[in-house]
């Protein structure tokens, strides 16, 4: 059975670093941690910089925006050695995996995740806790080292291809982001007295893009190679939909559209 090898290094405090050090406390698992936009004092067992943090730990956590983790990587390359495995944590499978393979190669071990939980499911005490898993030929022990890490702060752990994953997350995560979006646009819901039981669980999703990072949402929507599709397939369907309404309507029919 992989150890998990502490303490962890966690690069980025924004909101999915002080999410993933919170379960660390939790786990009783040591790490270390750095960010140079955050002031040490306001940064939990703080190092002075990145040289230092990859000096002390061996398994390292990048929580940084995806569109920033080839320059993490780069700065970082210098100080990494074969004792090192790199972990992501990106909402996006493929551009990571590709940007690690490029980085990193066969020299450095490294392994694409993707923890589905963040500020928000903890805040609510979602559970069960689940990460996704990219196993790579370049690194296939990888793999089981991040399981483990995983299955010690409480998760339960899901192998997929980027493919797969991009693939679920687009017909999943970036649709209902994408529908809350467009409800926050005209204001559903807002001030409202009370909401209906059906509207309940759309809330939670519109209440979470809401304080989401900004990032995020341009992320699992344009760096997610399978997102834009789906977007069409799904506006697609609305506008039939809005289409067989409207000549409802007209007709003066006083039917139920058909549900597929």
């Amino acid at each position: 059975m992989p150890q998990t090898r502490e303490p962890i290094g966690v690069i980025g405090f924004g909101h999915f670093g002080r999410a993933l050090v919170s379960l660390l406390d939790a786990a009783g698992v040591t790490y270390r941690a750095f960010d140079p936009h955050v002031l040490p004092g306001q940064l939990p067992h703080a190092t002075g910089s990145l040289e230092e943090l990859l000096g002390q730990t061996r398994t390292i956590v990048c929580c940084v925006p995806v569109r920033t983790l080839e320059g993490v990587l780069r700065a970082a390359r210098p100080f990494l050695s074969r004792e090192h495995l790199v972990l992501d944590v990106g909402s996006v499978k493929v551009l990571p995996t590709k940007q690690m393979a490029r980085e990193l190669g066969t020299d450095v071990a490294w392994c694409a995740t993707h923890p589905l939980f963040g500020p928000a499911s903890l805040a609510r005490n979602e559970r069960p806790l689940r990460a996704v898993v990219c196993p790579n030929t370049q690194h296939s022990a990888a793999a089981d080292e991040a399981r483990a890490l995983y299955e010690r702060l409480g998760c339960e752990v899901i192998d997929q291809t980027p493919e797969e994953h991009d693939q679920l997350m687009a017909m999943t995560h970036a649709l209902a982001f994408f529908v809350a979006k467009g409800m926050i646009g005209v204001g559903a819901g807002e001030d409202a007295a009370f909401v209906p039981p059906s509207f309940r669980a759309m809330k939670q999703t519109v209440d979470t893009v809401r304080v989401d990072a900004g990032h995020l949402f341009s992320v699992i929507q344009n760096d997610n190679p399978f997102a834009g599709e789906a977007r069409r397939k799904l506006i697609d369907h609305l506008q039939a939909i809005d289409a067989e309404l409207r000549a409802a309507n007209r007709g003066g029919e006083a039917r139920d559209l058909e549900i597929h």
